[in-house]
């Protein structure tokens, strides 16, 4: 939880993580304290839509990027409603934002939202840790909630774990709403909100889709109530072990042979409805420059990423599950994590990433593409 009041720039900070190590800077954002899993950004540009990703639930991410800030903040990026990120760390603020569509400046936001962060520390030797050390409870301390450092230890350490969270249902709508297509409308699309990010429904809505976005809560009924010719299921926040909700969801609609898609926490409820395992990485991968190969067509891609959890599926290996034969469609090419899976005997099929490209690049929009040829198909075949 945190707390904080309005502070300035001058405020000293300090970033506590839980093996005892510190780093010692100037408040950014908000002033109190603030407590989260500690974790590191690679990308270079779209602070503004990872602030406001439902994933980041729980978690102080750290940029990498030294210069963070400098095309403020605007009121058309954002992916959400507010920030979701519990603290942010940066080495070397902004002092001026400079951009046509700036409307105020990160720390403005920072603080009006009551996000505590810290500016002014060597990040790229705090990523190191992390790399080393791996993704660790972490908290930002600043103004009043400053104290000695073996007292500030014991309240991080006294922090629950991410492994083991169950975040989803925080973070996702209480109330199902709909994007409507744009243009001519084609399919009608139920998406299960996990932590969905705004322009995901907006790249399907592209696409002729009308999407009936539903609460994380949603029954098999709910679904099926809207006559969807495709389901999706959102990225979202927390250990995938706790969700056994959307996996018994995901399990009826499979059953039902619905065209299906996924992408990052869809992924893994996939996975556990297949019949596999998950399992948490030693530091993820978060940030827009992450290498994927698609197996099914031997196109690398530079995708956008966050996520702490993985798939365990063999790589190398067609598996049999309840549902047919499934195969690992995409891998990291970094450190071959599974990065999608597709079952070969009835539509359906996810990834790990986000295609949405919000923020990131655009390598793997084609999965939207991939999304409605599956409906067309599958649609062609009711009819014939």
């Amino acid at each position: 939880m945190t707390t904080s009041t309005r502070g300035a720039a001058k405020t000293p900070a300090v970033l506590v993580l839980e093996d005892g190590r510190t780093f010692r800077g100037r408040a950014y954002g908000a002033v109190g304290e603030t407590f989260g899993e500690a974790v590191f950004s690679t990308g270079m540009t779209g602070y503004q839509e990872t602030l406001t990703d439902p994933s980041y639930d729980r978690q102080i991410v750290v940029a990498t990027a030294p210069q963070i800030g400098n095309t403020g903040w605007n009121d058309e990026d954002d992916e959400s409603g507010r920030i979701w990120v519990s603290g942010y760390v940066v080495r070397d603020p902004a002092r001026v934002p400079s951009n046509w569509r700036s409307r105020r400046s990160l720390d403005d936001e920072l603080t009006a939202q009551g996000v505590v962060g810290i500016s002014g520390i060597d990040t790229r030797a705090l990523t190191r840790h992390l790399r080393e050390r791996g993704s660790m409870r972490a908290g930002i301390f600043s103004g009043e909630a400053l104290a000695p450092d073996a007292e500030l230890v014991r309240r991080v350490q006294a922090q629950p774990h991410m492994k083991g969270a169950s975040l989803y249902e925080e973070v996702a709508t209480k109330e199902a709403y709909v994007v409507p297509a744009v243009g001519e409308k084609k399919f009608t699309v139920a998406a299960i909100d996990l932590g969905i990010k705004g322009m995901t429904p907006q790249r399907m809505a592209e696409r002729g889709i009308e999407v009936h976005v539903l609460p994380a809560t949603a029954t098999a009924e709910d679904v099926y109530a809207v006559d969807p010719d495709g389901v999706f299921f959102s990225n979202g926040p927390g250990d995938p072990a706790t969700a056994d909700g959307p996996v018994a969801l995901m399990t009826a609609v499979l059953e039902r042979k619905t065209p299906l898609f996924g992408i990052c926490f869809g992924n893994q409820i996939l996975g556990r409805a297949l019949g596999f395992g998950t399992y948490k990485l030693k530091y993820g991968h978060r940030g827009i420059n992450q290498p994927v190969q698609d197996r099914t067509t031997g196109k690398v891609e530079v995708t956008a990423h966050n996520h702490g959890f993985a798939v365990d599926a063999p790589l190398d290996q067609v598996s049999e599950t309840k549902f047919g034969r499934a195969e690992v469609s995409h891998v990291c090419l970094n450190d071959d994590v599974v990065e999608g899976l597709q079952l070969l005997d009835q539509p359906a099929f996810s990834v790990q990433y986000h295609p949405e490209a919000a923020a990131g690049p655009h390598d793997a929009a084609y999965l939207f593409d991939r999304f409605t040829s599956l409906m067309s198909t599958v649609r062609e075949g009711q009819r014939a």
